[in-house]
Parts: structure tokens; C-alpha cells; sequence
């Protein structure tokens, strides 16, 4: 599912390709593995959307991963949907490390899929509520009862989005080796 860094489908690249310089320092790049490893370790996704007057909104959500793909939720009227709803494109970013040497990342541009199925949201809050402490102190699987009682109020007030990649950007600077 993740692939190079290009707007273009591989084929056509590889068709193009007739000598590849060396890169000035070891690849850095994830692999699609490591990509979906590092997103399913990953707590917060900075989402950026785009407002009605051309700047970025950005917001950090939780989420989780369902078929290799990102998805969050959102409630409808907030200005992260609007702005999907009006405008489609958006760019997430999930990122790890302190120290330059322990810095990891992954860069998606994509186009959202808005789904406002009820059903649907309730069973992502499910499994945020499995991520993630939103119902007491610890992450818990929640039976359709509880799920239920804790949030199908909200999932007719909510909206999931997911996140259908267009271009993958990734770096892991571990392959480095402490060196830059």
C-alpha cells in the first residue's frame, strides 16, 4: 500500500529510470512494512486540513489503522470536517524521537473519505476507546453494551474520515547510524 515518495504509479517511474545516483548518505526511508509497524506504535497524528480562506488547519488526533489505511474521527461540525467536506485534500504526519539520531516519521498527502454511517463510527470509537484511555484510566476493549452507552450518542454527531494515501514521504534516521 505505501510506496515511494512520487505522484507517479511505479510503473511509469521504473519504465523512465535509466540510471540512479547514489544518495549522498545512507536511505533513510521506511519500507511499507516499517511504515505500518511505525503507524500502529504511533499514539497522535497531526492532521492538516484546508480552511476556506487557503490556510492550513491543523489538529492531532487519535487513530487508529484499519486495511493499512489511517482512520480518526471527528465530530461533523468541526472545522477539521468542514474543511474535508469542502476540500478533500489532507496531509498527515505521524513522527517519534528526540535526538536526531532517534528521529522517525511518516508524511501521507491524501484525499479523505468521509463516512457518517453511525454504525460504523461507533465500532472506530471501539476501537479508539482499545488505543487509547477514554473510558477510565487504561485503554479497554468495550463490549457492544458499553461501546454503546459510552458513545452512540455521539456517533450520529460524528464523522470518521479515511485517509486514502496519494504520496507517502517517510524517514527513519536509526538507519543512519548516529551519523548524519
Amino acid at each position: 500500500m505505501f510506496r515511494a515518495d512520487s505522484d507517479e504509479p511505479m510503473d511509469d517511474r521504473a519504465s523512465r529510470c535509466v540510471t540512479v545516483a547514489p544518495m549522498a548518505r545512507k536511505d533513510i526511508t521506511m519500507t511499507g512494512g516499517e511504515i505500518t509497524a511505525f503507524l500502529d506504535e504511533t499514539a497522535i497524528l497531526e492532521v492538516a486540513t484546508i480552511g476556506s480562506n487557503g490556510w492550513p488547519h491543523l489538529a492531532p488526533m487519535w487513530f487508529v489503522m484499519e486495511d493499512e489505511r489511517i482512520v480518526f474521527r471527528s465530530f461533523t461540525r468541526s472545522q477539521k470536517i468542514l474543511n474535508l467536506q469542502r476540500d478533500p485534500r489532507l496531509t498527515v504526519l505521524a513522527e517519534d524521537g528526540d535526538a536526531y539520531e532517534e528521529l522517525r516519521g511518516v508524511m501521507i498527502k491524501a484525499e479523505a473519505r468521509l463516512i457518517e454511517d453511525p454504525a460504523y463510527v461507533l465500532a472506530i470509537y471501539g476501537r479508539l476507546a482499545a488505543k487509547y484511555a477514554m473510558v477510565g484510566p487504561e485503554p479497554v476493549e468495550l463490549s457492544e453494551e458499553d461501546l454503546d452507552a459510552a458513545f452512540g450518542r455521539f456517533a450520529s454527531k460524528n464523522t470518521a474520515v479515511i485517509v486514502e494515501p496519494v504520496k507517502t514521504a517517510s524517514w527513519d534516521h536509526r538507519k543512519i547510524g548516529g551519523g548524519y
